[in-house]
């Protein structure tokens, strides 16, 4: 067994058997779920110092006065921070800090965390919770760990045994069926000037549809398009992908509108490290979302959980009350309007394997307890250096029961810039009522929907 793990689901059995290969678990474990656990995985009780409090179902509906198409009210606008953490006390800290955070704190001398109360309001529908305690008993890895088999609509391994079990978590946690978001993302120079790029994406997350079943996935975990909307230079442009579950498999189905030649043509590599969509190269294809697609090119290891500071809660981040202006500035966003609290994530390190290619030669990934968002990652470069720190700053959507981010920041040390994704503050709300099926992302359907 290896030294130093820490792993607080209780028990050194349990511990022996987070380290032992994939295996779906007993009933006597699944058990466990809604009961020491939450329906989940998470632990449901707090910690021992009461500076975690315990799980007492989440989020589970709006506040008074609202109604869905609206943006989200903060369910914690009372909070007052506890304590500012800075680069001149950072020290004091560390060791419930990401290697990122403690280098952000660093550099920039106007970079904080603010570190509020810990607010637990991650939640589900119910019925992701009955196909969780479901899947936990037959979900497995499949061959390499590329795919998942034996699960569906639930999480597939809420007790998990090794770090690919852990990112297939996220992978497959529950964002709703189907949503449309208008939203938009800017990579400021470090002397603050940015470009705004407008999308509007919708998502079909076929692998969480009520009537889906393992058999009718046909190898798609989502269904996701993406229309440009400005500048003028990119907007028309549509792409369409068919997300699929594993990708060594079968690679991402990918498909182009070109508003200029009003045809479709199968769009180029968006895997791996392939540039991100207009970002400036301040992204890989698979940070979007944190982490997304195949994950043959790294070997995991599951480190063990951990109380740490990490982005939750965003509220005030996602309000309509603040322009893009408020938001973007030198260096790093405007750390007053984030929120910061200790929670226990699980701690999984990726690295490069011998013989792949990767632009990062290793990630360590900080992913939430209580609804397996990936919350925080750092990335190294060729030479092992720490070289750019992800962050998702994420709400619970009520009006979804789901809890995804908000806005996504990825931030370049050797740079001195960074990338934010998600900008809704002066935009429509998402719609988690859409009504989508397959045929509506096919290539036809892309032809069709496309204007010059």
């Amino acid at each position: 067994m290896k030294a130093g793990i820490r792993n607080l689901l209780g028990g050194s059995a349990l511990l022996a058997l987070a380290l032992q290969a994939t295996a779906a678990l007993s009933p006597a474990d699944a058990a466990r779920l809604g009961n020491d656990l939450t329906p989940l995985g998470g632990e449901k009780a707090g910690n021992a110092a009461g500076t975690i409090p315990a799980w007492d179902g989440g989020i589970t509906q709006g506040p008074a006065g609202y109604t869905p198409g609206m943006h989200h009210p903060d369910p914690f606008a009372a909070d007052a921070p506890l304590f500012t953490i800075t680069g001149a006390n950072v020290d004091q800290y560390a060791s419930m800090l990401s290697a990122g955070h403690v280098a952000l704190l660093k550099a920039y001398p106007t970079y904080q965390l603010p570190i509020y109360p810990t607010r637990r309001s991650a939640s589900n529908p119910q019925r992701i919770y009955d196909a969780t305690k479901a899947n936990a008993t037959t979900a497995v890895l499949t061959e390499g760990g590329n795919g998942i088999a034996g699960s569906i609509a639930g999480i597939p391994f809420p007790i998990p045994q090794s770090g690919l079990e852990v990112i297939w978590n996220h992978l497959a946690r529950y964002r709703g069926v189907a949503a449309k978001r208008s939203v938009a993302q800017a990579a400021p120079q470090r002397n603050g000037s940015y470009t705004l790029v407008e999308f509007e994406d919708e998502f079909l997350f076929n692998y969480a549809r009520e009537d889906i079943t393992e058999a009718a996935l046909d190898n798609v975990l989502i269904y996701f398009k993406q229309a440009v909307v400005a500048p003028a230079r990119l907007a028309g442009s549509i792409l369409l992908v068919h997300d699929t579950l594993d990708q060594v498999k079968e690679k991402r189905r990918a498909w182009l509108y070109n508003a200029g030649q009003r045809r479709v043509r199968l769009a180029p590599s968006i895997e791996y490290d392939n540039p991100g969509t207009a970002a400036d190269g301040m992204r890989t294809s698979d940070q979007f979302d944190m982490f997304n697609g195949a994950p043959d090119r790294y070997e995991w290891t599951l480190v063990g959980k951990k109380e740490m500071y990490v982005p939750y809660n965003s509220y005030k981040l996602h309000s309509n009350s603040l322009k893009n202006d408020d938001i973007l500035k030198p260096l790093h966003i405007n750390q007053d309007l984030t929120r910061y609290e200790l929670h226990r994530v699980w701690v999984v390190e990726a690295n490069l394997k011998s013989g792949t290619s990767h632009i990062y030669s290793r990630r360590t990934f900080y992913v939430d307890e209580d609804s397996w968002q990936i919350l925080s990652v750092d990335q190294y470069d060729g030479r092992g250096q720490l070289w750019r720190i992800s962050e998702a700053h994420c709400i619970n959507y009520y009006d979804a029961l789901t809890f995804w981010s908000t806005l996504e920041v990825h931030t370049d040390l050797v740079a001195g810039r960074y990338l934010a994704i998600g900008l809704d503050n002066q935009n429509k709300m998402y719609e988690f009522g859409l009504k989508r099926t397959p045929q509506d992302y096919t290539p036809t359907r892309l032809r069709q929907e496309g204007v010059r």
